[in-house]
């Protein structure tokens, strides 16, 4: 093997079985989530529910989301990892198939509400559990497998979405579903027991990590990142239905953004960055491409937009989540990734009503703009987070950084 080669294979070699099995799981599951883009326009679509209804709902939906968050942290670092991932996956294949079978929007809303609640239990044990077996200099590389492989599953996601919006959208829910259940059978049966559910079960100072400033000074900068992602998911949709474009086009941009955040891990050299200038090249990525939302009038217009943010997203997602892994004390990782987490909670409220009050207000001109401004102030501060952060892995980035 030439050393050109090995220098764009060897991030993924020697990772743990665990982390493939992980890996394995959440693509499957990925597959058929692609629901959460498509909600609000099954909201308002197949309910009638108001532009208005649809953002307070959808927020409500993302309030839910954060108890769900919390819940799977502290199950996770108590109960164990594997059998916390199962819970939350089978309570989301149940909200889902209720949202399919339901018959009136206060139905659809209910289920709805219980989606949120179990949406997030399985993020902080499948995360922690990569960082319990994996070494700090090799979580970027871990993280970064994870988010390939969700990538390339959200391929055949967005045309699985694509293909089924000819339909009924409600098929996207029991796609999803199915999905679900299916991770949820690997895990249980694949993934070995962790070592978590061998230990005491004696708490910990469960609140040591809300007096953490360093972890919440990323919750905070997490959560402003989070809810321009959010954003994109939520607004992207309604944007197409607003100019008139076609409901499939959305699998199609969210598929390209998919290939795009493959092919871009895989071949460039983002490793040669430390975490701050990483998400500071991220963030005007990220910028570029909601600018190019702005501009976009047209289904290529907004497929130019895909590969621009999802560009910044290779540069930021691996990133805040090998800060937050790397705060964390061993005992009370679950928690300090369910904490972080949150961000995604926080953002799942606030987007659904950022978007449609801009929509609303200032056109999608107007949202995309006001997005791409503040990524480019966050741009802008990651000197200023670098310092009052200087995560314990730093010195693990440099190392990297000169041997790359």
């Amino acid at each position: 093997m030439s050393a050109a080669s090995q220098a764009v294979t060897s991030p993924w070699r020697g990772l743990s079985p665990t982390v493939w099995i992980l890996v394995v799981a959440r693509a499957v599951n990925r597959i058929g989530a692609f629901t959460l883009p498509f909600l609000g326009v099954v909201l308002t679509v197949e309910f009638g529910a108001s532009l208005r209804q649809t953002g307070l709902i959808l927020a409500v939906f993302g309030a839910a989301t954060i108890p769900s968050r919390l819940l799977g942290g502290q199950l996770a670092d108590r109960f164990g990892r594997r059998w916390t991932i199962v819970i939350g996956l089978t309570g989301c294949a149940v909200a889902q198939l209720w949202i399919v079978v339901s018959l009136t929007l206060w139905f659809a809303v209910l289920a709805t509400v219980l989606l949120g609640l179990a949406f997030e239990i399985y993020e902080p044990p499948s995360q922690a559990m990569i960082a319990d077996v994996t070494q700090p200099a090799d979580r970027p590389a871990a993280y970064g497998v994870y988010s390939a492989a969700l990538a390339a599953a959200g391929v055949l996601a967005g045309l699985l979405a694509a293909a089924l919006t000819h339909w009924n959208l409600r098929y996207l829910f029991a796609a999803d579903a199915l999905t679900c259940l299916a991770c949820a059978i690997l895990v249980a049966l694949a993934l070995p027991t962790d070592e978590r559910s061998k230990r005491s079960k004696e708490p910990t100072l469960s609140n040591s990590a809300w007096r953490d400033r360093r972890l919440l000074l990323l919750l905070g900068s997490g959560t402003v990142f989070a809810t321009i992602y959010m954003q994109i998911i939520i607004g992207l949709p309604l944007t197409l239905l607003e100019q008139g474009l076609p409901k499939a086009g959305t699998g199609f941009v969210l598929a390209l953004s998919a290939v795009t955040l493959i092919l871009a891990q895989r071949f460039l050299r983002v490793k040669r960055l430390d975490d701050f200038r990483s998400i500071a090249v991220g963030y005007v990525l990220l910028a570029a491409g909601l600018v190019a939302c702005a501009l976009a009038h047209s289904l290529t217009g907004y497929l130019v937009a895909a590969i621009l943010w999802s560009l910044g997203d290779l540069f930021l997602l691996t990133r805040y989540l090998t800060q937050a892994s790397g705060l964390a004390p061993d005992e009370s990782r679950g928690r300090y990734l369910a904490i972080f987490g949150l961000s995604w909670g926080i953002a799942t409220t606030i987007a659904p009503l950022t978007v449609t009050q801009l929509l609303e207000t200032a056109g999608p001109t107007g949202l995309w703009l006001t997005s791409a401004a503040v990524a480019l102030v966050l741009a802008i501060l990651q000197p200023w987070v670098r310092r009052r952060v200087d995560p314990d892995r730093r010195n693990d980035d440099r190392r990297i950084a000169t041997d790359g």
